[in-house]
């Protein structure tokens, strides 16, 4: 691959590719029914006048400021003026409730915001308290007491100026303050330095050079920008190897995104992927048995194919008509033109990422945390082993500790938690940030992660028991959506599970009784109760849709007695 480039940082990064690229389309977005873009040109031109403007209002370096809005072109504009200034852009999920909003402001000492509607700027304000904002920026239909964003983006002169401030900033300046969702407590502010990001955009770039990104490829963008992994890896890196951003318009319309963008690369979390799987399942199963069976010989010879087994005679003659009438219909599904499909967030149950490597889904599992950049490994393109996390990036040194825990080194590693030096001694020492997952590593360097350190299970007996590895198994099956398992200091495992739509309780039982077959009898599962869906409404799900373990116990603990 060409080498990629070295900059000082991303604000950098952002206006030297548009000086590379002034009339490349970089980014799409849906309005008034239909899609419009944003050149590279268009794009620095704007942050340039966003700097400019958010300088004359008083912002400097070092200053917090609150980004609350959907995945729009506006975000990377935003961020991007800014990282010119040496600001420091805070990203938080509009799910967010005041409390939450309350909390961030509070903790990082946020005296500016920029919102994408009037309802979002409205909890701000309420969440900022007396003390109220400085300055409160709103996307669209602003109150007349806050600042417009047409104001921010203005002037219409050349990015020179800002472009050559931007500069000036080392790779050590903080690029973000990122807060984790939460799932053990009130959320904490990651301090990630321009070379941490920086760091993951290199080792990506050698991770995903076979695949040839750049010009003619599109990504669609639809997990949340305050997150950490699209965060990096949809604002800045496939930016800078020339991908083209389009921002999907909600989860609600992902099917239709999918199909009008026809994105080639596209990074997911299991959930999805698990919910796609567990349609196609339920379509075919409601088929004529003729499909059922074309479906079956084309999924029997994916899957021998992984396992470098030959396929049946009568696969093999048929695999030009199951290509056409199966697997293609199931890469219709995303668009048709997948080159890659990045799996991150949670674990990956085996089986689902295979069944989508069987038919023809090129499902690449990744694995990583908001405090390493976030990116720490992945599966290479043309060597998945989809029941592992993959090999640490270039540039990541990884190790494993005696009792497991993974351990990490590098430039991707964070400047610490905001304002909380004891809880950054806790996890970085002697450069190495213990991450609390604990994982195996084979002869290859590839990484397989069995648990969270604090979430594994102590039965009475005595033996340790990984509740994900149970929980994915269990949300492999059809007719279960969510699980969790529970059992520290009892005899034998219990699950709260939550059925798949279209499903209930007989399905579930049975869903259950199968896992229970490929699970030793010390996992197997001796009680269940079916509970109701975990949400981020209700408090069970963060921000990221990562199950809230501890309040989903507290909360239905007394179904299981």
């Amino acid at each position: 691959m060409t080498e990629y480039p070295s900059w000082p940082n991303l604000a950098a990064m952002m206006f030297d590719r548009a000086r590379l690229w002034p009339d490349r389309n970089m980014l799409r977005f849906h309005h008034d029914g239909a899609w419009h873009g944003v050149t590279w040109g268009g794009f620095a031109r704007a942050a340039a006048s966003a700097a400019r403007f958010l300088a004359a209002a008083g912002i400097v370096h070092g200053d917090r400021v609150v980004i609350c809005a959907l995945n729009r072109p506006e975000y990377p504009i935003a961020e991007t003026a800014l990282m010119a200034l040496g600001a420091v852009p805070v990203p938080a999920y509009v799910t967010n409730t005041e409390a939450d909003h309350a909390h961030i402001l509070r903790d990082c000492g946020a005296r500016a915001a920029i919102a994408g509607s009037a309802k979002l700027a409205a909890t701000l304000r309420a969440a900022a308290g007396p003390a109220g904002l400085d300055l409160l920026v709103v996307m669209d239909d602003p109150p007349e007491d806050t600042c417009p964003w047409s104001a921010l983006v203005a002037d219409p002169a050349p990015p020179d100026d800002s472009a050559a401030a931007a500069a000036a900033y080392p790779p050590e300046t903080l690029a973000a303050l990122i807060y984790t969702s939460g799932t053990g407590g009130a959320p904490r502010g990651v301090m990630l330095p321009h070379r941490a990001i920086l760091s993951n955009c290199r080792g990506a770039a050698a991770l995903v050079a076979p695949l040839r990104l750049g010009a003619g490829d599109l990504y669609l963008s639809f997990l949340p920008l305050a997150h950490s992994y699209e965060h990096t890896v949809g604002q800045f890196f496939l930016p800078s190897l020339g991908v083209e951003i389009a921002y999907a318009r909600g989860v609600e319309h992902l099917a239709a995104d999918l199909l009008a963008t026809r994105p080639t690369v596209l990074a997911t979390v299991p959930r999805v992927l698990e919910a796609v799987r567990g349609r196609v399942l339920g379509q075919v199963a409601r088929a004529a048995p003729w499909r059922q069976l074309l479906f079956r010989l084309a999924l029997d010879a994916g899957l021998a194919r992984l396992d470098g087994v030959p396929p049946a005679l009568l696969a093999r003659l048929a695999d030009p008509l199951l290509d056409r009438l199966v697997r293609a219909q199931v890469r219709a599904r995303f668009g048709g033109r997948i080159k890659t499909a990045m799996s991150g967030g949670a674990r990956l149950e085996p089986e689902v990422g295979r069944f989508f490597l069987a038919l023809g889904l090129p499902v690449m599992q990744g694995y990583g945390q908001t405090e390493a950049g976030p990116v720490i490994s992945a599966n290479p393109p043309g060597a998945i082993r989809i029941d592992s996390v993959g090999r640490a990036l270039d540039g990541v040194a990884l190790r494993l500790a005696e009792d497991g825990e993974i351990l990490v080194r590098g430039e991707l590693v964070m400047a610490g938690y905001w304002g909380r030096p004891e809880d950054t001694a806790a996890v970085i020492r002697d450069g190495w940030l213990h991450t609390g997952d604990i994982g195996t590593l084979d002869a290859a360097g590839y990484l397989r992660i069995t648990d969270r350190k604090k979430d594994m299970i102590v039965l009475s007996g005595g033996e340790n028991v990984s509740p994900a590895r149970i929980e994915g198994m269990l949300i492999a099956e059809p007719e279960i959506a969510q699980a969790v398992v529970a059992g520290d200091g009892r005899a034998g495992l219990a699950a709260l599970v939550v059925p798949r739509e279209g499903h209930d309780a007989i399905g579930v039982a049975l869903a259950i009784t199968r896992a229970n077959m490929r699970l030793s009898v010390t996992e197997r599962i001796r009680r269940h109760a079916v509970v109701p869906a975990f949400t981020i409404e209700n408090g069970l799900l963060t921000p990221s849709h990562k199950v809230r373990r501890l309040l989903v116990l507290r909360a239905h603990g007394d179904a299981l007695g």
